[in-house]
């Protein structure tokens, strides 16, 4: 019986897991020691020659006296069984106790590392993650929970620094647009011979940072909705097709493209799938727009789109500044602009973070390889749609509780 944390809990005969093993083995001992008894019992009075004995042969005993041996025979049988069926009982009823006991006692030093893990469960916190239990014993099943234990500690904590470190930078991006809007506007207040085209300058200059705001609250919004149904849990599944999300998307940025006078080579075969158009578009929109926001005058663009290896594949390459190989992980994280956080450039920095969202909600996989001249070619693999089936609209999605996300 496993000891608890008060004394009412002392006085409750739970069943714990103590107690049934120790009761299991109590069980299996003194059924095992009952069946010995009946057997030597049953020995006993397999035993008895009665066949050889002659009819009327008589017995004398040391004390003089004379019996029947065939009576005399009965009489030592009789007493030798119910010697060993007495003697048997008491010796099971002591083995039963000690052995009981001793359960007791070696269950309770198998089971401690099982209390270490609930003692340090409930001390766990926010702010006490750090603890682990670091089970040192032999390697059987205790240690295998342990070690799973110290895993999903190792997770927890990970995911709560990835959510602190996304809510200060989420507060961060939201308050410098705020913050320039009401600098703009004290200034402009506080100057008396302002005239009116004073205040078109400033309504402009809070216009542009509403609309960044307000672009950083959308991608918040759809970080979060990819985030919400990944694990193959979308809403919406319905068959599309990659090419005609890149060719959307390259016709809302033709303008940009052609400002820069980008090279574009495009290659776009069918490419289906089945899961949600919105936030495919979303997932080539965000790539294409990034790679045309870093890349430079007369640079190149190329999009590929394709069944390869029973994928779906979706390729967008760039040329640009050089990107360090090792950095290229950490352009999946939110609010990383081109390898540097929070610099202030263009974009809120969660494209990315939101094509990797839109690929873990469809079971699929991003992965990206700096150019050697520079620039970044990101692929996207998502499966096909005759290995995924079409689901209509009627799955019901929990409501995402935060918008942290889990490192790539």
């Amino acid at each position: 019986m496993t000891v608890y944390a008060t004394r009412r809990e002392l006085l409750k005969l739970r069943p714990t897991l103590r107690l049934r093993l120790t009761l299991l083995n109590g069980i299996l001992l003194v059924g095992a020691g009952g069946i010995l008894i009946l057997l030597a019992w049953l020995l006993v009075d397999a035993v008895s020659p009665e066949d050889k004995l002659r009819a009327g042969s008589q017995v004398l005993l040391a004390n003089g006296q004379t019996y029947e041996a065939a009576a005399w025979q009965d009489r030592m049988v009789n007493d030798a069984s119910r010697e060993v069926l007495v003697k048997g009982l008491l010796a099971l009823f002591a083995i039963g106790i000690i052995g009981i006991a001793g359960a007791y006692a070696v269950a309770g030093r198998a089971l401690r590392p099982l209390h270490h893990v609930t003692a340090t469960a409930r001390r766990l916190g926010e702010e006490t993650l750090d603890q682990r239990i670091r089970y040192s014993g032999a390697d059987d099943e205790v240690a295998e929970l342990a070690r799973t234990f110290d895993a999903m500690l190792d997770r927890l904590a990970g995911a709560f620094e990835s959510q602190k470190r996304f809510v200060a930078n989420a507060s961060h991006e939201l308050r410098t647009p705020l913050a320039v809007m009401r600098t703009e506007i004290d200034v402009t207040l506080s100057d008396d011979e302002a005239d009116v085209a004073e205040y078109r300058r400033m309504a402009k200059v809070v216009r542009n940072a509403s609309e960044r705001a307000n672009g950083l609250v959308d991608a918040l919004l759809v970080l979060a909705r990819s985030e919400a149904q990944s694990g193959r849990r979308l809403v919406r599944k319905v068959p599309a097709d990659l090419s005609t999300s890149v060719y959307n998307a390259l016709s809302a940025v033709k303008a940009e493209a052609e400002r820069l006078k980008l090279e574009v080579t495009t290659d776009l075969e069918a490419a289906t799938v089945v899961g949600d158009p919105s936030l495919l578009d979303r997932l080539a929109g965000n790539l294409i727009e990034n790679a045309i926001r870093y890349n430079h005058l007369m640079g190149k663009l190329w999009l590929r789109t394709g069944i390869v290896g029973g994928q779906a594949q979706l390729v967008v390459g760039n040329t640009g500044f050089e990107v360090d190989p090792a950095d290229v992980p950490g352009l999946f994280e939110p609010f990383r602009r081109g390898g540097w956080e929070r610099t202030g450039s263009r974009g809120s920095g969660l494209g990315l973070s939101i094509v990797r969202a839109v690929c873990d909600a469809h079971g699929g996989t991003v992965s990206a390889v700096a150019q050697p001249g520079g620039g970044l070619e990101v692929t996207v693999s998502l499966p096909t749609a005759d290995k995924t089936p079409v689901v209509a609209a009627s799955v019901s999605v929990r409501r995402a509780k935060g918008l942290g996300v889990a490192p790539s």
